[in-house]
Parts: structure tokens; sequence; C-alpha cells
């Protein structure tokens, strides 16, 4: 029997006479999409939209094996200002080619997590450097999974713009602050001749004296963060923010977002990759030209 479809968004009406019961639902998510897609007003703080007007929009990639899925997102995506979609994959390993072949680096992936073949978790434990992600998907049995990637948001199906602003909005402050690192430290000149040569941290209830010239790297692991010298490895509940804070900048330089090195332990780079005493440590693409910049100074 015919369906009748009435849907009313706003002052606006639309009323649909179909004879195929699938083609129903499909409609009837569509516009339900587009009703929630109504924009709100798009507020960023002053000292975000400030700093952050260099480098928008922000590249995006979105996969997701529904196609009707990746048409949602690349609608919100346009519906923003400041985010621009490169791209969509409809399988994890088409994105990891996408990911491999990538001119320039990308800010933003949109990701489904359940997809045959290749999940989206499969797909981030491929990556040496990733983006600010953002897990879509259906479920939320993923979330330590989330947690382990560090995800910027994650989003449940099905979506609605306003949640999907929000998560934007946290991207861009994400990609704002870690832009401005980077500017920071490029910018920086020699040190004065009063530089401290060490400094403190606090394990567990004490203080512990930390010998720069002995540090050689430092990896962010969750909530803490591990200071690895010649003698030891100190765990250190910390962010790694904190930590470019504490450590003279003329020495030690970020080159990931899990990672500072100590620009004088460094033996080799090759391939994105530092070698420091035995250990290779990944560089991402955002670091990359600050770190050639530092090592030619040398």
């Amino acid at each position: 029997m015919p369906y009748l479809l009435c849907f009313f968004p706003a002052t606006r009406f639309l009323i649909i006479f179909i004879d195929f019961p699938p083609l129903v639902l499909i409609l009837y998510n569509f516009l339900h999409f587009i009703h929630s897609c109504y924009k709100p007003k798009i507020i960023m703080s002053t000292s975000t939209s400030e700093s952050a007007t260099a480098l928008l929009p922000l590249r995006c990639l979105v996969v997701d094996d529904d196609p009707l899925s990746v048409q949602i997102v690349l609608n919100c995506i346009a519906s923003t200002p400041f985010l621009q979609a490169i791209g969509s994959c409809t399988s994890a390993v088409e994105a990891a080619e996408v990911l491999r072949t990538l001119s320039q680096p990308l800010d933003v992936l949109f990701l489904d997590v359940e997809m045959p073949m290749m999940s989206g978790i499969d797909l981030l434990r491929m990556q040496i450097e990733l983006p600010q992600v953002v897990l879509i998907t259906s479920s939320d049995h993923y979330a330590v999974q989330a947690f382990e990637f560090a995800v910027a948001d994650y989003l449940l199906k099905p979506l609605s713009y306003p949640r999907f602003l929000q998560a934007a909005q946290k991207v861009l402050e994400l990609v704002t602050a870690e832009r401005a690192a980077e500017t920071e430290a490029s910018d920086l000149v020699a040190a004065p001749a009063t530089e401290p040569d060490f400094t403190f941290v606090k394990m567990d209830t004490k203080l512990v004296r930390v010998d720069f010239r002995e540090v050689q790297y430092v990896e962010a692991l969750g909530d803490y963060v591990h200071i690895v010298t010649s003698q030891s490895k100190l765990i250190v509940y910390s962010t790694m923010r904190a930590i470019e804070e504490k450590f003279p900048p003329t020495q030690f330089l970020r080159v990931h977002r899990s990672f500072i090195a100590n620009i004088n332990c460094i033996q080799a780079l090759e391939d994105n990759s530092l070698l420091i005493r035995d250990k290779h440590i990944p560089v991402g693409q955002t670091y990359l030209r600050n770190l050639l910049q530092r090592l030619n100074r040398l």
C-alpha cells in the first residue's frame, strides 16, 4: 500500500506518496537529518578565532562504508566555515592509501569504526602520526579504544549538526593550541646564559631532580609522561604541555604529539623518524618543518 510521509521543519512542509517501504525509511532519516541541521550560531572565543585565522580552514577527510553517512558528514563540514573536506573514503583500506600519499598534512579525520575488512580502530593503529580524530559510530562500545588514541571526540549516529559543531569547535581549539606551540618554539632565540640546567618533577610524594643533559626524550602515555634518561625512566603524572614549559626550548623540541626530543641526543633523521640511543621516535608531519629548521641552524 502507498505510504504518506509528512515532514514539517519550521514553517515548511513536505508531503510525499511512496509505494516502496525501504525508501520511506531512507527519506525519513534524511529529512530528519535536514531538520537537525538548522544551523545554530557558530561562536568561537576571541583568542581561538584570532590565533586560528592563519590555519583555516582545517583540512578534513571522511571515512565511512555507508555512502549516506559519508554525505551527511560532508554536509556538516560544508555547513561549518572553518572546515574543508578534501575527500572521502568508503573503506579503511582506501583511507590508509590516501593518508599515505597525502601531499599536505591532514588536520581532521572523521572516522567510522565498524567497517568490513579493516575497522577504523585498525586504521588508527597503522598510523605513525595521527591528525585530530573524531570517531563516528552507531555504538558506544569503543570508548576505551577512543581513549587509547586520544581522539578529539566521539559522536554517535544518527548525527545531528549541533553535536557535530560542538566536536568541530573542540578540534579547532586543539589544533590552534598545537600550532601556537609550534610557532612559539620556532621563533625562539638562543637562551640566556642563566638558563637552568635542571628541574624537579613530582613522583608520588617526592620531588625528583632531573638534569636536562641526561634526558634523551619524553614520551606521553595517557595521563602520564615517561622521562627517559641515560640511566632510568621516570614516570610522572603530567601533560606534554607542562613538560614543554619546564624544559628549555633551546635544548628540547616537540617532534610528535606524543614525543619531545633532546636535540643534543639526536643521532639521525630518516623516513620521518628520529634515532636516539637505538630508539626510533616518529616525527609528525606538522612538526617536521620546524625540526628541520632547528637542525639546520646547529
